[in-house]
């Protein structure tokens, strides 16, 4: 009997550890190094220069696709960012204990991962035109520049690019356009990989087991 009262102590004590398992302490800590705080901030800046990057190209002619200009990217990552945000104000902490952080947490690892998808795409459609640009070939037209990757091949594909006054904007800004592209997602591409990570990290390998090390009086618990 006594040792079944112990037994019972045992386990409500236990619990009662691991409701007041630690949390991160920031109060001496940079508010703003403080997750996900840091992490939506940089995809924050990131998805609004890779939108304004892409309204830039944009204005170099309207004849450009979407495919071409990734402004859809910079704002799909602007609303991780904010989920993010979100994520902070409602005080994260590694074990969720609301259904709301609970959400909000699997949400914003979700969005993470299809914002890394989603910066590979462009960073391969980037270089791909990157590529394509710097081979081109123009011709300046009556507001219009139209460019070809090989005179000599009758059935090479022409581009026009309508509201072109010089071909130097297709040739040499275009270019650099796509380049700063390729960089702006990678950054953002690895921002959201370490997000996906830190939060992976902290749901699944820093919690409290509750594995009791040594005596019942001194309570000392492992952290796994």
């Amino acid at each position: 009997m006594r040792q079944t009262q112990k037994d019972s102590s045992d386990k409500k004590e236990g619990k009662k550890k691991r409701e007041e398992s630690p949390t991160p302490d920031d109060g001496h800590k940079c508010r703003v190094c403080r997750f996900p705080l840091l992490i939506a901030l940089l995809q924050l800046l990131l998805g609004v220069a890779v939108t304004a990057v892409a309204f830039l190209m944009l204005a170099i002619s309207p004849s450009l696709l979407a495919r071409e200009t990734p402004h859809w990217a910079g704002i799909i990552l602007c609303l991780v960012s904010i989920l993010g945000f979100v994520l902070y104000c409602i005080t994260y902490v590694p074990d969720e204990r609301t259904s709301k952080q609970f959400i909000v947490k699997l949400l914003y690892f979700v969005l993470c991962m299809i914002g890394l998808v989603i910066s590979v795409l462009v960073m391969a459609f980037a270089a791909h035109h990157y590529e394509q640009t710097s081979s081109f070939i123009c011709e300046q037209e009556v507001e219009a520049c139209v460019c070809i990757l090989d005179k000599e091949d009758l059935l090479a594909r022409i581009f026009t690019y309508e509201g072109v006054g010089d071909c130097e904007a297709i040739t040499g800004t275009l270019t650099l356009y796509f380049l700063i592209q390729i960089f702006l997602n990678l950054a953002q591409a690895l921002i959201c990989a370490v997000g996906a990570f830190i939060m992976w990290k902290h749901r699944y390998q820093v919690f409290f087991a509750g594995l009791q090390i040594g005596s019942p009086s001194t309570q000392q618990w492992q952290k796994v």
